[in-house]
């Protein structure tokens, strides 16, 4: 699975003109399901994600978690993170997840990442979204499970 994380000071997703999830200050997260991930790859990324430092501390180091500050999270599914540009100028996804895979992993992601006790919304899958946000940092980081 891939994900783009940003660290937010607030963030929502509208659908046809209505705001269907919003968190405070926490985390969007962008993420998509590629051919053969299953629900460990998820599991993985979850617990790499309810745990990664990367908010301040009192001293303003990065060294405290989603957990850690009580923070909420925003999941929105992105294909396009899958895209592949090195074949021409118009992107290919055909390393994304079949859209019934892909939005099955996506529920479970976000299931897992609110079982984290973390307050968790998210966006519509397969829906055409307007995604805001106010990126706090910025910090953002790409993490991918087929990558160490």
């Amino acid at each position: 699975m891939r994900a783009l994380i940003q660290r937010v000071k607030q963030a929502s997703v509208v659908v046809d003109d209505q705001t269907i999830g919003e968190c405070a200050t926490g985390l969007l997260i962008l993420i998509c399901a590629m051919q053969g991930d299953t629900t460990a790859k998820a599991d993985q990324l979850v617990g790499k994600i309810a745990k990664l430092r990367i908010f301040k501390d009192d001293d303003g180091k990065m060294n405290k978690s989603i957990l850690d500050i009580n923070g909420s999270a925003l999941v929105v599914s992105q294909f396009t993170l899958a895209a592949d540009i090195w074949r021409g100028n118009r992107p290919g996804f055909s390393y994304a997840a079949a859209p019934a895979d892909g939005e099955k992993l996506y529920e479970y992601f976000s299931q897992q990442i609110a079982a984290q006790g973390i307050a968790t919304q998210r966006g519509q899958f397969g829906a055409d979204m307007a995604v805001s946000l106010v990126n706090d940092g910025p910090v953002t980081i790409w993490l991918d499970t087929s990558e160490k």
